[in-house]
């Protein structure tokens, strides 16, 4: 993977990273949470923050015609635990823009 843009805004949105991968964009959110009852970190990117996401992709997309064909949402889990170095996960395809 090639990281294109780090904390890219669209005015009050922002997709953490957007990368390369191969012939496929990735708008890759990262969340980071503490090991413990409170679920996963993937868990934490409700149906609101899905939907800036996509919005701010499509404006992404919108001004980098030809940029990218293939399009999909990331996420990557950071997960702290006491004492341990953090667990990181990258889930690919984890959402789609259309999911609520």
């Amino acid at each position: 993977m090639h990281v294109l843009y780090r904390n890219w805004r669209q005015g009050r949105n922002e997709i953490d990273l957007i990368v390369r991968d191969g012939q496929t964009i990735a708008f890759v959110e990262v969340k980071t949470r503490r090991l413990g009852p409170g679920g996963t970190p993937a868990a934490a990117v409700s149906a609101s923050k899905r939907r800036r996401l996509a919005r701010a992709a499509a404006g992404w997309i919108a001004g980098r015609p030809g940029e990218g064909r293939e399009f999909r949402f990331d996420i990557v889990e950071v997960t702290n635990a006491a004492g341990g170095a953090p667990l990181v996960e990258h889930l690919p395809d984890a959402f789609r823009s259309d999911e609520s």
